[in-house]
């Protein structure tokens, strides 16, 4: 039986040094056998990282993953597979990096339910993502659920197979009811007012500094899920909007479940039919999060206000 192409090792590093040092072999390595290599780190990595490569960095595709992957449900179709789908002929490198400490507990379930499905989208692809982990600053649960979505490790040490890769109980895990807000507005909505939810949606947005385009994409992510909530909810469903440290908050609930973990993550061909709804939720949003389970979905996306918090 051949080996798996697409290899997924969690690099547990200790300080820049170690970050450097391995980042850069890994990327140089990739380089030297002329392989397409992305870069997708928070930006203080990022920039040591481009520092030590110096013009090797002009062969890279580096970015920000502070703002390519804001929203972790956005990485795999915007950043990973945007890039790897672009190579599709021989084997690809990408360093990525989506839990950083300054990450909310919030923003953690989304990012480590994304290290668990990378690799049910990379399965058979001949692809090597490196995800790296600083050992020092986060915590022994998050260095845990590591080893659960990477069925390689690294360190200074070298290499080892992961006894607790089970990826599915990390998506499975996250995969919980969400805290309830304390004050909120409210719409129950079908076919016949899903307007007014936009309009609800906007008027709040409104309120709290959103103009332009961004308001343009808070109606259109209601929208979406509007959409979602009358073709595959039950042909109705309750949206709820409130605003919560510097964001809006809009969170619509209905009658359907999702079973597919993929869902709204897959790139669409534009030239191909079909339901693009979850999609661009991922790619609008400053955040998603989803609860799911037979006959109820609630899925809440945030948006970073413009101005001060409200």
């Amino acid at each position: 039986m051949l080996a798996e192409p697409f290899t997924h090792p969690a690099l547990l590093y200790r300080g820049d040094r170690e970050y450097v040092a391995a980042t850069c072999a890994f990327v140089r390595a990739g380089l030297a056998l002329g392989e397409p290599v992305a870069i997708a780190v928070p930006a203080r990595n990022l920039a040591l990282i481009e520092a030590e490569l110096g013009d090797d960095a002009k062969s890279v595709r580096l970015l920000n993953m502070q703002e390519a992957g804001r929203n972790p449900g956005r990485i795999i179709p915007a950043v990973l597979r945007d890039f790897a789908d672009r190579h599709p002929d021989g084997h690809v490198r990408i360093i990525g990096e989506p839990i950083w400490a300054e990450r909310t507990e919030t923003e953690y379930g989304a990012a480590a339910q994304h290290e668990a499905l990378i690799n049910l989208s990379f399965a058979g692809r001949r692809v090597t993502i490196l995800c790296p982990y600083d050992a020092d600053r986060l915590s022994p649960e998050v260095l845990k659920e590591a080893e659960r979505t990477h069925p390689v490790m690294w360190d200074v040490s070298g290499e080892w197979a992961s006894a607790e890769y089970a990826p599915e109980v990390v998506v499975s895990a996250h995969n919980r009811p969400l805290d309830e807000p304390a004050v909120f507005e409210s719409l129950r909505f079908d076919h016949t007012n899903l307007s007014a939810a936009r309009g609800l949606a906007a008027r709040r947005a409104a309120e709290m500094g959103f103009f332009g385009d961004r308001l343009d994409d808070i109606q259109l992510t209601v929208a979406e899920l509007g959409a979602n909530s009358l073709d595959h909810g039950g042909g109705s469903g309750t949206l709820r909007v409130w605003a919560e440290g510097g964001r809006l908050v809009c969170e619509v609930s209905d009658a359907g479940h999702i079973t597919d973990p993929l869902v709204g993550r897959r790139p669409v061909d534009p030239r191909h039919a079909g339901s693009r709804g979850l999609l661009i939720v991922n790619l609008l949003s400053d955040l998603v999060r989803v609860y799911t389970r037979p006959g109820a979905t609630t899925i809440r996306v945030y948006f970073d206000a413009p101005g001060p918090s409200v």
